[in-house]
């Protein structure tokens, strides 16, 4: 099982932005897609955006326009930069991997993003 480690999390405002990094202990050119998952207060766990090497990625209606995922396979690294954040954008944040179509995902172990006045 591939490790993941999310760091950058944290308290912000309103309309401010924060991005997440996710790195990987295997090499990310031989993994099919990766991409983010957050789970609010009291709410279950909801697809967020993912990315498939060389194809266009894909979000969730909440996030469109607003988070951009990228992918750096020479540093085995994910990013989520989230901008104009809104309190309800409040979650622990999941980077996952899967290594093929058919495989599970490998998941990290999370990080909290507090949007908040």
């Amino acid at each position: 099982q591939m490790r993941l480690v999310e760091s950058g999390g944290g308290l912000v405002q309103p309309g401010e932005s924060l991005r997440l990094s996710c790195t990987g202990s295997e090499d990310f050119t031989t993994i099919y897609v990766v991409g983010w998952y957050r789970q609010p207060p009291g709410k279950q766990r909801e697809f967020i955006a993912s990315v498939v090497s060389a194809d266009t990625p894909d979000y969730a209606d909440s996030v469109k326009g607003r988070f951009t995922i990228t992918r750096d396979n020479a540093k085995n690294t994910m990013y989520l930069q989230m901008d104009n954040l809104k309190p309800e954008d409040t979650a622990v944040y999941y980077c996952y991997a899967r290594r093929r179509v058919i495989d599970d995902n490998d998941w990290g172990q999370g990080i909290q993003v507090t949007v908040s006045s």
